[in-house]
């Protein structure tokens, strides 16, 4: 679709949503204590919203609208009932940017809040990136934001920047997904459960490669596959390792769309493996050796496994100049740093813990993580209501 067609086509859309979410409010007040879940990027229930929505009692009303990519189409009777929902419902609950917030008109006695899908600050994400060379249109709907929440004290300030709103709407609760690092005994079971799924996961050392994806937008997501050599991999580790690659959702979404892998794995004898279906990544962290990541938020929440972790920056200096980051890159590094396989192949081997930036780490980006995310944000979501 050309420039000027897909701009046709987004302000018809714009200016039916708003015509029709004013004809609908006119005859439908917000309706209490209704609660809608909503993603462009998931195909299902999970990560911060499930937990949310499981903990929530019986006297809310949940409802959910998700599609695992933004390109696909709702259908009209799909679009309009989200449009209802949007106009009705008194909490709107997002994990992350949603476009039809931009063209909505939030009624009084209404809430978006922002559980957003990632721990800690990483990567710089809306108006933090206004003022780069990137020249990107900003989502006018992180402005309507009601509450946002975030994983430590010293980082609600990335977040006010990012979604352009006051200090005061942006609270350190934690993360509700990082729950589960602190619960014995979801751990052993969540374990049990992918060794049976995954018997041979069993007896190797998991690597697990997770990278963000490279592009200004979700929709141009990619990554320079020529930076894994996949036979050097499997010469040197091949006997007491298995290789996960995790690519990020909108990079597999795009792999998906174009009919290709990233790799051609079956001549490796399963020492390969590709799980980039498994959605929530929270689940594989707990039987993962050694984690091999970049820019990828997944470095705040790999933090609680205690295990290694290997950060491949080939790129560095290009992706603080373009996309950029709100630290030093040195203050999100807690493991060995490579820039070229030969180097990451020898970190693996290594699998250092580098103990004594950890702490330093956690209580940067991780403090408010302890076991009781989910109940600090409902209450602070919901407030009184729970009572």
């Amino acid at each position: 679709m050309g420039k000027w067609k897909k701009r046709a086509k987004n302000l018809a859309t714009q200016c039916f949503y708003r015509l029709y979410s004013w004809s609908y409010a006119r005859k439908h007040p917000v309706e209490k204590n209704t609660v809608l879940f909503l993603s462009d990027v998931r195909g299902e229930m999970g990560g911060n919203m499930k937990f949310v929505s499981d903990w929530l009692p019986d006297t809310y009303e949940q409802r959910y609208d998700f599609k695992a990519d933004r390109r696909d189409s709702r259908g009209m009777d799909r679009f309009l009932a989200m449009i209802r929902n949007m106009t009705t419902c008194e909490f709107i609950l997002l994990e992350d940017y949603f476009q039809y917030t931009s063209y909505m008109k939030v009624r009084p006695g209404q809430q978006i809040c922002q559980l957003w899908h990632g721990a800690g600050a990483y990567k710089k994400f809306g108006y933090s990136r206004a003022g780069n060379s990137e020249h990107i249109k900003i989502h006018k709907g992180y402005r309507k934001y009601a509450k946002a929440i975030t994983s430590a004290d010293a980082i609600r300030s990335c977040y006010a920047e990012a979604f352009g709103i006051s200090m005061d709407k942006v609270q350190a609760t934690g993360i509700p997904r990082t729950d589960i690092f602190f619960d014995e005994e979801y751990v052993k079971k969540t374990r049990e459960e992918i060794y049976a799924e995954y018997p041979y996961l069993k007896d190797k050392k998991v690597i697990l490669f997770a990278p963000t994806y490279r592009g200004l937008r979700a929709e141009d997501a990619a990554y320079d596959f020529e930076r894994i050599r996949p036979e050097q991999f499997y010469s040197e580790l091949g006997e007491e390792y298995i290789f996960l690659f995790k690519w990020h959702p909108a990079t597999y979404n795009n792999l998906k769309r174009e009919e290709i892998s990233a790799y051609d794995l079956e001549r490796y004898q399963g020492f390969f493996r590709d799980f980039s279906q498994e959605r929530d990544i929270n689940d594989l962290l707990l039987v993962t050796d050694v984690l091999i990541t970049d820019y990828s938020s997944v470095i705040f929440d790999y933090l609680l496994v205690d295990k290694p972790i290997i950060y491949y920056t080939y790129d560095l200096e290009q992706y603080q100049g373009g996309r950029g980051i709100y630290f030093d890159f040195e203050e999100y590094v807690y493991g060995q740093v490579a820039k070229t396989q030969e180097e990451l192949i020898s970190a693996i081997k290594a699998m250092e813990m580098c103990e004594d930036k950890r702490e330093a780490f956690r209580k940067k980006f991780m403090e408010a993580c302890d076991g009781h995310s989910t109940e600090k944000t409902c209450r602070w979501i919901f407030e009184d209501k729970l009572e």
